[in-house]
């Protein structure tokens, strides 16, 4: 018996949304099996969602108030699509209402650090380690009265639905994960890799001083373009869809958000007491049990394990897709049609 059996009919509406979504994106997919991989070629957008921008929406949860938007029938089984560094909840503006067509309620906030999201009181530490931004999910969904939903993201947002995964399964019904299992610790962190893959993380280090906190403060719109174009070399965004996201960089708690967030991963930030006992359950590199979909495209230049570094860390119903078409670490954004359906056959494994 799948999850979705203990909702009434919920698993013949799924099948429906998931028929209607497939026809209206004219996705042609190869059959895929559990525990498998698939190759699917991308249906980039034209535009990329340019010109579309959310209503965005504000709820105090936790510490912040936090801006998110929402499309879709209220009624729909609710999906929360997390964003990564450097961008925004525009990364899913093809996303968001290819699901809403298909029946969801689809949520998309904003971190800590980026558009409308504030701390809600000026003595809070402006903390970016992994376990605070997971948490921040988990209250979001207390503030909306959403008991479990499906979770997907990338890059930053791929992290915090691994660890709401992983340490509160009984709040994520099914998962999709863009480069698979990020869940790191501080001690991960202090060993050295290879020289070319040190390389690759070059903005770590840079954060970690003074004149990297300074240079990213000055230059924060220009060092978003240089990273959409290292990690996704083969997107061609124009001005607007960058644009349009970078608004979000001029988040006042922006810079030091990202900062601690990567000095965090150095062991050069202590991170916050309360969040100790999840951030130690978090270095045991648990398992994850929900159903999940993993995600890569196939020119994605940004640092990333390999496939086969990770999927025995998924104990559930599992299948792994690679995206090809020349699609890079945005995967959202530039194969969003390929995304939607990842989201929607996740809650069906």
């Amino acid at each position: 018996m799948t999850a979705y059996a203990l909702r009434d009919g919920a698993s013949l509406i799924l099948e429906r949304r998931r028929l209607l979504l497939t026809t209206a994106m004219g996705i042609a997919g190869a059959p895929l099996g559990l525990l498998g991989e698939a190759h699917a070629q991308a249906a980039r957008p034209s535009g990329s969602g340019a010109g579309k921008s959310f209503a965005v929406k504000q709820v105090d949860a936790g510490v912040l108030s936090v801006g998110y938007a929402e499309v879709g029938p209220a009624s729909g089984w609710p999906v929360i699509l997390l964003h990564g560094w450097p961008y925004d909840i525009h990364s899913y503006a093809d996303v968001a209402p290819m699901l809403a067509a298909a029946g969801y309620r689809v949520l998309i906030p904003y971190a800590r650090g980026y558009g409308s999201t504030r701390f809600l009181a000026s003595d809070t530490p402006r903390n970016g380690e992994p376990a605070a931004l997971a948490s921040d999910v988990v209250a979001f969904m207390d503030a909306l009265g959403i008991q479990r939903a499906t979770l997907a993201g990338f890059d930053w947002g791929a992290r915090s639905a691994n660890i709401v995964a992983a340490l509160w399964p009984e709040r994520c019904m099914a998962m999709v994960s863009v480069s698979g299992y990020l869940i790191g610790s501080q001690q991960d962190g202090k060993n050295p890799l290879p020289p070319k893959a040190e390389l690759e993380w070059w903005y770590q280090y840079y954060f970690a001083t003074e004149r990297g906190r300074a240079g990213y403060q000055q230059y924060r719109s220009e060092f978003a373009r240089l990273i959409w174009q290292i990690a996704s070399p083969k997107w061609a965004f124009d001005d607007a869809t960058f644009e349009r996201s970078a608004a979000a960089f001029s988040n006042p708690d922006h810079v030091d958000i990202v900062v601690d967030n990567y000095r965090w991963r150095l062991g050069l930030s202590a991170g916050e007491p309360r969040f100790e006992a999840l951030e130690q359950r978090l270095a045991q590199m648990p398992r994850i049990g929900v159903s999940t979909i993993t995600m890569e495209g196939d020119a994605n230049g940004a640092p990333h394990p390999p496939v086969e570094a990770y999927t025995g860390q998924f104990s559930g119903r599992y299948l792994h897709r690679v995206v090809g078409g020349g699609v890079g670490h945005n995967l959202p954004q530039e194969a969003p049609a390929a995304f939607a359906q990842a989201v929607m056959d996740a809650s069906r494994l």
